[in-house]
This record gives C-alpha cells, structure tokens and sequence, in this order.
C-alpha cells in the first residue's frame, strides 16, 4: 500500500502519537517547559522510545509534540493514565483550544533525512472502506509524480485508541509540497472522493527528521534484550534493596512483615526513582544505542559501566555495614 523511494530499513512495532496544540499567545515559554515536564513524566511509562516537541514554524502553525512508543498498549497506557490527565488539568491555562491528536501504528519505511509532512485524517463509513483505499491508490499515484515526493504511508484506525484513518505524506520542502497541495491534479481527485471530506490536513514541519518512519511493523529500533533488561534490573535493585534493608532494620520486624514492606518499597522506588533517575540514565547508551555505532563497541562500554556501578556499590556498602555501622 506503500509508495516509497529507497530508504533505510528498521525493525520493530512501535507506535507514535501526534499531538498539535495552539497555544496562549504570551504563554509559549510557560508552555514548553509545561510541556517537557509532560514528557520526562511519558518517559517513566513502560514502552516509552522518545519525545520531541517542535514550535510553531512558517510551515507549522501549531505546536506539535510527538511521543514513540514501542507498542499501541504502552501508548494507551500513557495516553489513558491519571499522571497524563494531571498535568493536562495543569496546562490548560496556556491552552488556545483543544488539541489534535493522531495515532498511528505500522507501514513503510524509515527515511534518512529530515523532510516536510502532511498528516491528514479521514473518517470513513465501514461500507465505504474499500472505496477509500481504490482512492488513496490514485492519490498516491499522483502524489509519486510531483517533483519532491519522498513517500507516503497509510494507517488504518487503532482499535480501542482512534477511529480515524490517517494518512501521512512527505516532500522535500514546503515549496515542493505546496505545488501538490495546490495542484489541479489534487484538486480534482479531492472532488473524485467528495464523500470523504470529512477529513483534517496539518503540515508538520521537517524538524522532526525520522519520527514518522516504520518498517513493515512501524517499530523504530527493538526494545532491549532480556538479558539487558535483566542486568539493568539487578543494577537498579542491588542499592535499592540494600538501602531499604539497612533503612527498615532498626524496626526489628520479623521476617514474613519485613520482606512485605520492603518489597513493596522497592516497587515503588524501582519504578519511580531507580530505573528512571539512577538506571536509565548511566545505561541508556547501552540499552537503546544510537543507530550505526557496532554493536560490539556498545556492549563493551555497556558492560564497563555496569561493573563500573556495581564495584562502586558493592564498596560503599562493605565500609557502611563493616565499618561505619552494623546491623541490630
């Protein structure tokens, strides 16, 4: 269904949301530090790949924010959950309206280079499905004639989070793009397909390089293995349980009531403190490394950094329980 030049190929099944806001005018600045504080909150929930915010351009007259996730259950996670709802509570003040927002999941290929996009999204009756992809066909068709044209890729609606059909094509720049978005050609296939014209356009401008780029699955790049996983758990957990243990032994609680609530804790500190402020942070590199850099390279660096933190640990904690302090 795709029309694509040539381009670099990822793996995976990711999903990306689109999200465009106007905003307050005088408000912009509050806004975007509003708005990356949304973010660092997005990258604490499972399944969370990026974040990118782009203001308002001559080509893009909304604010646009675009999250990548690496599956549609995480994005419904996020998008659904009651941290997300807060700060939207908080943010209306700098609010001009509400937002638009698109999901979208799978299809075409990744493009290399930074390019100007279209998204456009259509409401259509069940019955008329099979018209509107013979039409998209033509659309495309005439799309891949224009001088410009770098792909365009089609996205059915995802169940449980957006009903529309969304579409996305690129151009080289805004010049290219405005010759197609106000050719005869276009004009004449939108009269062809009157009965979808219930359908939103918004250009997003090329500062966002890559975002919208899928395999045939729609991932950007695969989620960590599950022995990294497991090692950035133990890297995170080591200290963690360590400290609870020496913070809780002065309550002198029996066995069964101690490791009840320091499990729990730990929970708790795991997800909110650990993974995202302490782990994340020194093993990033590692468990989501930058494409084109070896594999080997990576791992060597990766590995180096956690038994670079777990001889620190294991140092620091042999002086508190052996020298400084023991346990009741």
């Amino acid at each position: 269904m795709d029309t694509e030049k040539p381009t670099e190929k990822v793996a995976g099944n990711a999903a990306t949301v689109i999200i465009g806001q106007k905003v307050r005018a005088g408000s912009e600045e509050a806004f975007e530090a509003w708005q990356r504080d949304m973010n660092a909150a997005a990258s604490r929930y499972p399944g969370f790949l990026g974040a990118e915010i782009s203001a308002p351009t001559a080509v893009q007259p909304d604010w646009v924010v675009v999250y990548r996730f690496d599956s549609v259950a995480h994005v419904q996670a996020w998008i659904n959950s009651a941290t997300r709802q807060d700060r939207l509570d908080a943010g209306q003040p700098y609010f001009d309206g509400p937002a638009t927002q698109q999901v979208i999941t799978g299809g075409g290929v990744r493009e290399a280079d930074p390019l100007v996009t279209v998204v456009v999204t259509h409401r259509v009756r069940p019955e008329h499905v099979d018209d509107f992809l013979a039409w998209q066909d033509r659309l495309r068709l005439e799309e891949s004639r224009f001088d410009g044209f770098r792909g365009s890729e089609l996205f059915r609606p995802v169940e449980g989070v957006q009903d529309e059909w969304t579409a996305l094509y690129r151009y080289d720049n805004a010049a290219d793009l405005d010759t197609w978005l106000t050719s005869a050609t276009r004009q004449e296939l939108l009269a062809e397909g009157e009965k979808f014209h219930d359908f939103e356009l918004r250009t997003i401008d090329n500062s966002f390089g890559s975002w919208f780029a899928f395999d045939e699955n729609g991932h950007e790049a695969p989620p960590p293995s599950e022995t990294k996983t497991s090692i950035a758990v133990w890297v995170g957990l080591y200290p963690t349980v360590v400290i609870l243990t020496l913070a809780l032994s002065p309550l002198k609680m029996p066995l069964w009531l101690g490791l009840l609530v320091g499990n729990l804790l730990s929970s708790f500190i795991m997800s909110f403190v650990t993974m995202p402020y302490y782990v994340n942070r020194i093993l990033g590199h590692w468990l989501r490394p930058a494409q084109g850099v070896p594999e080997a390279r990576t791992n060597r660096r990766g590995l180096a950094v956690v038994a670079g933190a777990m001889v620190f640990w294991v140092v620091v904690f042999y002086l508190v329980t052996t020298q400084f302090w023991t346990l009741p």
